[in-house]
């Protein structure tokens, strides 16, 4: 399930299992620190009729959707609005993990938009120092970019931690926890 925090609206994956058979738990958000209750979806309110004598039942939750953020808005990087998400014809890209528990492995890159994190994400790395969903490969043709999602310990890249899109090349190197990543694009023959 998708939660948001009420105070700087950041969205964060939850694991329902974790409500341990609770109705609701406390959580902090990583991002501004606050603490907000969540309700765990399996103690949903009891159904109640709509009218009188009407047999139709109406929820007393009101699902709304939640809103895509749109990235590129606030993108560090020029990256064209009406670019959408694909990956590049005739390209193969693939995510070499160069160090820390995963070392040696090769996860390639199959849709425009990958997450990375422990658990959860399209690639998961046996790294405790990961958040659960950490990082995102966001890729429009011939232009790379890497976000942030929100992580306790940041993403960094050139040492740096990441704020926004960053823009990445091939054999760009970043960390993820105590993971060293490298993108590499290859033509695909």
């Amino acid at each position: 399930m998708i939660i948001e925090c009420p105070s700087c609206h950041s969205k964060y994956q939850y694991d329902e299992e974790r409500f341990d058979r609770k109705p609701s738990k406390k959580i902090k958000c990583a991002r501004c620190q606050n603490v907000f209750d969540i309700h765990n979806p399996a103690f949903a309110p009891p159904e109640e009729p709509v009218g009188a004598g009407d047999q139709t039942y109406a929820s007393r939750t009101e699902v709304k959707p939640i809103p895509q953020r749109d990235t590129t808005e606030q993108s560090p990087i020029p990256m064209p609005k009406e670019q959408s998400l694909q990956l590049p014809p005739g390209k193969r890209l693939s995510l070499a993990i160069l160090d820390g528990p995963d070392a040696g492995s090769v996860f390639r890159i199959e849709k425009p938009r990958v997450t990375i994190g422990r658990s959860n994400a399209d690639l998961t790395l046996n790294d405790t120092e990961a958040s659960r969903q950490h990082a995102a490969i966001e890729v429009r043709d011939t232009q790379y970019g890497l976000t942030d999602l929100g992580s306790t310990n940041g993403t960094l890249c050139d040492g740096q931690k990441i704020e926004g899109l960053v823009e990445l090349s091939d054999k760009s190197e970043f960390q993820v926890g105590a993971t060293t990543l490298m993108l590499i694009v290859t033509d695909d023959h």
